[in-house]
């Protein structure tokens, strides 16, 4: 109880803030609509309504501050609106359809996964290669640093372009795009823990005639396994990104981030705003399963 009341007063505050900067988000709209539909606004709202400051609007005019949080297309939406859209598109929809969330989060969840064992898989190959030759430590680790730094939001088009013309569609440029920004922190985070046994576990290696394989296997790797699911925890959700970013550029139809451009282009905020969270709870089950498999793994090796 004394763990779950700090989380829950902290997510209280996010509410009540977020209600509070819904009125002056969406007052102006609250009372344009109001001053169609011929009801009595105050003269000084109606008169002054583009002049004001939306939160002086909001104290002229408090009749119309309830109306801002059930707005059907508000700039910001209240989190009933939210939440109920969220519903909505999950429970009350098959999850064939193409208005259901779990199938676009499904879409979109392939191409992450895939990206991700690919950025996975190459990032251990660089961080192992990077420990045991010193030509790849000098040549390589800057040039995957420097990587780091092109935004990705314009890569992205670059790589779907350059694959498309080769003829390589479907799940796989956006995968690539996952596997970009998810290998790099699982290339520093397997360097750091296959540099962390310390010069006296390597001596003692040497004592006993083991060559580099051996260290490698016996040493190196068992101690750098936390370090990889720190890292692994981060490369899902940067894969999560990439997926979604992959999938703006296209035009998809699937997936959460042509959910996100639906909304876009129809001015349904409630929609984008649902399809955001959709990804940030995608994000966090990720990462939650691979905390609960880093518990076993860890457990299993005794280092629980």
């Amino acid at each position: 109880m004394r763990s779950v009341l700090p989380v829950l007063t902290v997510v209280a505050v996010i509410v009540a803030l977020w209600y509070a900067a819904c009125v002056p988000m969406n007052i102006k709209g609250v009372l344009t609509e109001a001053e169609r539909a011929g009801a009595a606004v105050q003269p000084e709202g109606a008169g002054a309504r583009r002049d004001l400051p939306a939160l002086r609007l909001a104290i002229n005019n408090g009749f119309a501050v309830p109306a801002t949080w059930a707005q059907d297309r508000p700039r910001l939406p209240a989190p009933h609106q939210v939440a109920a859209e969220l519903w909505d598109t999950t429970a009350m929809k098959k999850i064939t359809s193409k208005r259901s969330l779990v199938y676009h989060g499904w879409v979109t969840l392939s191409a992450t996964l895939l990206g991700f064992a690919i950025g996975t898989g190459l990032g251990i190959l660089l961080a192992v290669g990077i420990v045991h030759s010193r030509v790849m430590d000098m040549s390589v680790m800057p040039w995957a640093i420097v990587s780091q730094t092109i935004p990705i939001i314009a890569l992205a088009p670059m790589i779907i372009v350059v694959l498309y013309s080769i003829g390589v569609q479907g799940i796989l440029p956006k995968a690539v795009i996952s596997a970009y920004l998810s290998f790099f922190p699982v290339v520093v985070g397997m360097v750091k823990g296959l540099r962390s046994p310390d010069a006296m576990q390597l001596d003692l290696l040497r004592t006993y005639n083991a060559g580099k394989a051996q260290g490698f296997w016996k040493l190196r790797l068992p101690a750098s396994i936390p370090y990889l699911f720190a890292s692994l925890k981060i490369g899902i959700a940067a894969s999560l990104v990439g997926a979604i970013v992959g999938e703006l550029p296209t035009g998809a139809v699937a997936g959460l981030g042509a959910r996100l451009l639906a909304g876009s282009y129809y001015g349904q905020t409630v929609q984008i705003w649902a399809a955001l969270f959709a990804a940030a709870i995608l994000a966090a089950v990720l990462v939650g399963l691979l905390g609960l498999l880093q518990r076993l793994v860890l457990t299993r090796m005794g280092m629980a």
